[in-house]
């Protein structure tokens, strides 16, 4: 028989081992290690630990030990106000890389900026006011030095088309900009929140697949809405599905369409995606398709200005407001019947303006291997939102497109944010008359040339390879978005991401374990068919914390595998199964539920004459199984260390009996 001995010391230099016991049949048979309770931790450690791990996992307070009054203050403000660390460090070698970046993407966001504007279905001064103030506060809060701020297509048509099916932007102008003002407020104020109490990852939420359809989905309902100043249609749907566009497209094509402005849209069309492949093709110019867009608008204006094209039908600019923000503070509700509204289309703005300025800061930190705060993030979008609300803007987040420029044209800070903003500043000054001109056909051809980049096709096809769930959730955001609208897609998007969620944590997965030969390894059957299962044993591995949601599945799966392998045995006339040994190093927690659950399988396996047997329970399961008695109902002999362990403890057993 087995006998068994507690090892009581060990050799000076050696790992303290007072929560482990060992087994010994003789000298040369080696340990079998058992699972002992770890130490006690009080209640309120144990919660403060847990706290800290969730929302401070990344420690912000680390700099703040040991240091003075005086000092800590400094600390304080120069993690409110990153510039005031970095800018101490900043040299004229650093500032002509954001000079040049900063004007290279000025000329990119000025013609972009008046297109998103009517997206957003506001004038379009709205939006250079939005690419004026916001990157200021962004400079001197963010932690992002490639991001790029501004308006972006996704936002400015979500925000347009939720702002347009509350008020009608026509016939109720000032209402819709105020309403327009009051999202724009309420979106700063849910970032900053998420940034302050720490929630960021809650965007983590929305899958990468739903983000990745979502996008795709609006990027060609942006181009689609574009059809209408592309082709001179005066009468035009204001719906977003493709269907209803298409109908309006159609309809029109005898009397609606104007052929001089399909020549100016197609013409420049073609000259911005040439400019776009030739960008790509070689990164030296990078700068070709960043001011193609300045170009077009240059030409496009003074071409309609010398022949009279809006005598003829081209839809023009006609009026852009000059002079810097004006002050909208008095603009914003904060009472009466459109304060929910704009507080409802704000939170969904700020967060998928949140998830896309994120996104794009943590691709550009990964690139330069530079830390991103992603919470000191989403307190410089929300105050820059906040205060841009108060000074005529609309939600400005990060572009994709730009950043891109920003960081292929050497920016080295966020100072480049600043240049943009210079330029735009003079632009609303002193330019902004020349754009009168400026046909509405070079607009659309700049949007549908800026969001094709948003359709990620490769994507889509490796989310396909990877995971057919994940492509579920990205086609049906795409889908949502293409056929129904911008907010369905969304909330299909955000649905699909967290039925993922709930079915991984509710079904999870389970595996029968065999022995790798020569070998005391352990794996999946399925994976290593060449791995052997052990006579009399079955030993079956969860995949997943046990919890309330999914005690019961992982039970009855347990006793599924059982039942099957008795079932075999039987047909094969081999011995039948009496241990079942549970791998449960990947159950990282479980609670009431799950313990239940555990104790329920005990007693249906003792029915059975079969023992039930655990092997690497966590920190966390072993304290609750000593908390909750369930080691005295199996026996503290019948957990051990590693399954190997578990194996060797009952093979003697089995030979015994």
């Amino acid at each position: 028989m087995l006998g068994r001995s507690k090892v009581e010391a060990v050799k000076a230099g050696e790992m303290e081992t007072r929560s482990l016991s060992f087994s010994q049949h003789e000298e040369n048979v080696p340990y079998i290690h058992r699972v002992g309770a770890p130490p006690k931790v009080k209640l309120f450690k144990e919660f403060k630990d847990t706290v800290k791990e969730t929302l401070f996992a990344d420690d912000p307070l680390r700099s703040f030990k040991d240091q003075t009054r005086s000092r800590k203050f400094v600390l304080f403000i120069q993690a409110v106000f990153p510039i005031l660390e970095w800018g101490r460090h900043y040299s004229f070698a650093k500032f002509r890389g954001d000079l040049i970046s900063g004007l290279t993407i000025a000329s990119l966001c000025i013609p972009q900026d008046i297109g998103y504007s009517k997206l957003a279905n506001l004038d379009p001064q709205y939006g250079l006011y939005s690419s004026f103030v916001p990157p200021l506060i962004y400079a001197f809060m963010g932690s992002s030095r490639d991001i790029a701020i501004g308006p972006v297509a996704v936002v400015s048509l979500l925000l347009g088309t939720m702002l347009r099916n509350e008020i009608d932007p026509v016939k109720n102008k000032t209402e819709y900009m105020r309403l327009a003002f009051t999202a724009t407020f309420f979106a700063g104020i849910t970032q900053a929140i998420l940034g302050i109490l720490r929630l960021g990852f809650l965007i983590d939420f929305l899958s990468h697949a739903a983000v990745v359809g979502f996008m795709g989905g609006a990027a060609i309902t942006i181009a689609l809405q574009q059809l209408k100043g592309f082709l001179g249609i005066k009468k035009f749907t204001k719906k977003t599905d493709i269907i209803s566009v298409m109908k309006s497209v159609w309809g029109s094509v005898h009397h609606g369409w104007n052929w001089q402005t399909i020549l100016i849209g197609a013409s420049f069309l073609a000259f911005l995606l040439l400019a776009k492949y030739i960008g790509k093709k070689n990164k030296k110019f990078f700068w070709v398709p960043a001011i193609a867009p300045l170009i077009s608008v240059v030409l496009s204006t003074f071409f309609v200005y010398i022949t009279h094209a809006e005598k003829k039908g081209v839809e023009i600019v006609r009026h852009i407001e000059k002079g810097i923000n004006p002050s909208s503070v008095n603009e914003i509700y904060f009472s009466g019947e459109y304060v929910l509204k704009g507080v409802r289309i704000g939170i969904v703005a700020g967060m998928i303006a949140l998830t896309e300025a994120v996104a794009i800061g943590r691709t550009f930190a990964s690139m330069k291997d530079y830390q991103l705060d992603g919470n000191k993030e989403m307190v410089a979008l929300g105050a820059m939102n906040i205060v841009g609300s108060m000074t005529s803007c609309y939600v400005a987040t990060g572009s994709f497109s730009r950043s891109a420029v920003n960081f292929m044209a050497g920016c080295n800070t966020a100072v480049s944010n600043i240049v943009m903003s210079c330029v735009v500043f003079l632009t609303l000054e002193f330019i902004t008359p020349i754009f009168k001109y400026t046909p509405n056909a070079i607009l659309s051809a700049i949007i549908i040339s800026a969001v094709i980049g948003l359709i990620d096709y490769e994507a889509a096809i490796l989310i396909w390879k990877i995971d057919k769930f994940d492509f579920v959730a990205c086609m049906g955001a795409f889908l949502g978005v293409v056929f129904v609208s911008v907010e369905i897609g969304l909330l299909i998007a955000v649905s699909i991401s967290f039925a993922k969620i709930l079915l991984q944590v509710t079904r999870p997965r389970t595996a029968s374990l065999g022995r790798i030969p020569r070998t005391n390894v352990y794996r999946n059957t399925q994976q290593y068919p060449e791995a052997t299962k052990v006579p009399g044993v079955l030993i079956v591995r969860v995949d997943s914390a046990i919890y309330f949601s999914n005690s019961n599945y992982t039970r009855e799966r347990i006793l599924r595998w059982l039942v099957d392998e008795e079932e075999h045995l039987k047909a094969a006339s081999l011995p039948r199964i009496e241990f079942l040994i549970l791998e449960m190093s990947p159950v990282t927690d479980i609670d009431t539920s799950g313990i239940h659950a555990l104790e329920e399988l005990h007693s249906s396996l003792q029915k059975r004459n079969v023992q039930l047997v655990l092997a690497n329970p966590g920190r966390v399961v072993i304290d609750k199984l000593h908390a909750s008695n369930f080691t005295n109902v199996i026996g503290e002999d019948k957990i051990y260390l590693t399954v190997a362990d578990a194996v060797l403890a009952c093979s003697p057993k089995l030979a015994d009996v």
